[in-house]
């Protein structure tokens, strides 16, 4: 009894589900490659910032040196928080109003890198935690089929009843296939996110002393 054999041989509804898993574990590992790839890629971009940032270059050449586009990562942090600063700069009646402006653009920024971090982890999620139930709903379905098809037959043996309760079963095997590698891709995908996250937040929040010290300095220097 091969799995192939067992699918043409159940019920619609359990053909119907198994295509259901089948999908969705699809669906799953290219999210879970695509994801996987994609934080890494994030990663070491973070890290080539971070090195080049801290390597003494002038911030307003730092600035200028970014693409037109829409940056990401830590460059989209310190492009939102250092175009404001300059913006509010000239007008600003107070260094706190100025700095009160970067970490409110800075804090938007890193909104938007969350919610691009974490793209797509709720489909795995939405699998992890219904591709079992789906499964044991064709289960029962194919055992509720069997015990139907039951009342018709005067002698039960087990090689009457074995190949319709396997045929149900594969159902839940296929639940547990897609569900298994989903839950522990979301958990792995979702600690590489935290762990982005904390070092942007880590970024702002250095980048923001850096500002208030600039700011410090420019009023000591009008006020000698």
């Amino acid at each position: 009894m091969s799995i192939i054999s067992l699918f043409w041989q159940s019920s619609v509804v359990v053909k119907i589900v198994m295509l259901i898993l089948l999908a969705a574990s699809i669906v799953s590992w290219v999210v879970i490659f695509q994801r996987g790839m994609s934080l890494r890629r994030d990663r070491r971009e973070l890290e080539d910032f971070e090195d080049h940032f801290w390597s003494g270059v002038d911030l307003n050449e730092l600035y200028r040196e970014l693409p037109s586009t829409q940056p990401t990562g830590a460059a989209h942090v310190f492009r939102s928080g250092f175009r404001e600063f300059n913006r509010l700069l000239p007008k600003a009646r107070s260094n706190d109003a100025v700095l009160d402006g970067v970490q409110r653009a800075m804090r938007v920024a890193l909104s938007r890198e969350e919610s691009r971090l974490g793209r797509h982890l709720a489909i795995l999620a939405t699998i992890s935690s219904s591709a079992v139930y789906v499964g044991l709903f064709g289960t029962v379905w194919g055992i509720m089929g069997t015990f139907q098809s039951l009342g018709s037959v005067q002698q039960v043996t087990l090689g009457v009843i074995a190949p319709s309760i396997a045929e149900a079963l594969v159902a839940t095997a296929m639940g547990l296939f897609a569900a298994i590698p989903a839950v522990i891709a979301y958990n792995r995908l979702v600690s590489r996110v935290d762990e982005l996250m904390g070092r942007l937040e880590n970024f702002a929040e250095e980048f923001h002393s850096i500002l208030h010290r600039n700011l410090q300095g420019r009023a000591s220097e009008e006020a000698a």
